[in-house]
């Protein structure tokens, strides 16, 4: 038990660094994640914090202060 807790502190303790990437970089891994699952039509995008609309938003960058969704096609 105190291996799990150990872990989600630390999970939550490295968040902020993952927010701090850049917004490019991190579009990058991303884009890299998901076609690794064989997924060949998608579009990601790097929006404003509350911007992206319906699609999902699947990182943060920037500090926080930007997001980057995906819409699958």
């Amino acid at each position: 038990m105190k291996q799990v807790m150990a872990a989600v502190l630390l999970t939550m303790l490295a968040l902020p660094a993952f927010a701090a990437k850049d917004c490019a970089e991190l579009k990058g891994e991303i884009e890299a994640r998901i076609q690794s699952h064989g997924v060949k039509s998608f579009t990601l995008e790097i929006v404003e914090k509350g911007k992206g609309g319906e699609a999902k938003v699947v990182g943060a960058c920037e500090g926080g202060t930007k997001e980057i969704t995906y819409v699958r096609q």
